[in-house]
């Protein structure tokens, strides 16, 4: 199928645009040593997956266990569940393990240690729990000097837990925005993990794996001493908070929405877009940063940038396009983008733009598209 005949609102996946990006990221995993892991909630697509594991990815991160489910039904069976274990989602945990799903769990608390244990002795199942490292303040974890992270890997390891290893996720660096801000974040980053899993050790509880990652981090890092794995996401789409950062460039972003002009306000130099918030997401994160692009970036059919321009603001089922231009003739937005014109919208949020939509148009270079459908709930 041809761009013009798909209907819009629409997600587009840039087909070698994700292949570069997946390349890109694998070999610099490969440089580094470490194996890769990459967390598969951006897409939730077993196509993008199936891609990024050709390319040498070892295992996925899920954030839900819907994702989990939905991969190994798939054929995948190396799979770390990389969300806090609330006690309720153990049965669901369970039913996985037992199909065959190698299913790794995470704890960060000693209270969901115990439960997780007193479950696993309940029913007779080992299972494989990482303890969550905070090493950048961002939001859940232990940090490495905290007596908690001994207390809460002896429940698991005296209670006949396997005790896999420790993970940490430096979401701050999506606050960054130098080089040397991301390599200094992913040091941080690096060292509190291998830190953590240093001090189990010494307390006589195995801890094989040590597991890092942000898109930024991932990127930045000069080194990754004591580290087996790296977790990142975004990367395979990138996004316009990603561009911000400085880790990709706008014409590497793989995820646009494509959308329809459907009218104008011409004294108000607007053109109306049939993709709104339904389509783009809220997701404002770019609001914040040193560029703001408003709810998308436009661009031709083609993929070409249309600098000056910016989707401003955005209601369900509208979009509203203008200039970011002073001195703009009202008349020229009615000229430059007719009734039925079709564009594409790079997104703030990869994860939260693909969410709206149900499956994909992956767009090979001749300009053909398939659809790769996409996982949906928790």
């Amino acid at each position: 199928m041809k761009l013009e005949q798909i209907e819009t609102p629409a997600a587009l996946i840039d087909v070698a645009r994700m292949q570069k990006n997946i390349a890109r990221m694998q070999a610099c995993m490969n440089t580094l040593g470490v194996a890769f892991r990459p967390h598969v909630k951006t897409t939730k697509c077993i196509d993008v997956v199936r891609a990024q594991i050709a390319a040498g990815a070892r295992g996925i991160t899920v954030s839900t266990l819907k994702e989990a489910e939905a991969f190994f039904a798939a054929g995948i069976h190396d799979i770390l569940y990389a969300v806090s274990m609330a006690p309720s989602k153990l049965p669901r945990a369970l039913a996985l393990r037992r199909q065959g799903c190698d299913l790794k769990l995470v704890v960060d608390n000693p209270n969901a240690a115990s439960a997780l244990a007193a479950f696993g002795d309940q029913h007779g199942e080992t299972f494989e729990v990482w303890i969550e490292v905070d090493t950048d303040g961002h939001r859940s974890g232990i940090t490495p000097e905290e007596d908690t992270l001994l207390e809460v890997g002896r429940i698991l390891h005296e209670n006949g837990v396997k005790v896999g290893g420790v993970m940490t996720h430096a979401g701050s660096s999506y606050e960054l925005d130098t080089p040397a801000a991301l390599a200094a974040l992913a040091e941080q980053e690096r060292a509190g993990c291998v830190r953590a899993a240093q001090r189990l050790r010494e307390a006589g509880i195995a801890c094989p794996a040590v597991s890092v990652g942000s898109t930024p981090t991932a990127l930045a890092a000069a080194q990754l001493n004591g580290v087996t794995e790296v977790r990142a996401g975004v990367y395979v789409l990138f996004d316009l908070v990603m561009h911000n950062v400085g880790v990709c460039a706008l014409d590497d972003i793989a995820l646009s929405v494509l959308a329809t002009v459907i009218g104008h306000q011409a004294d108000k130099g607007w053109a109306i877009l049939d993709a709104g918030w339904m389509a783009m997401s809220r997701d404002r994160g770019t609001s914040k940063q040193s560029h703001d692009f408003g709810y998308g970036q436009p661009c031709l059919l083609n993929g070409t940038l249309l600098p000056g321009y910016v989707v401003s603001g955005a209601n369900q089922e509208h979009g509203i396009l203008s200039s970011t231009e002073a001195g703009t003739q009202v008349d020229d937005i009615v000229e430059r983008f007719p009734i039925g014109m079709k564009l594409r919208i790079l997104p703030n949020h990869a994860c939260a733009t693909g969410a709206q939509f149900p499956e994909y148009h992956a767009v090979a270079p001749d300009g053909n598209s398939v659809e790769w459908r996409r996982f949906h709930g928790w």
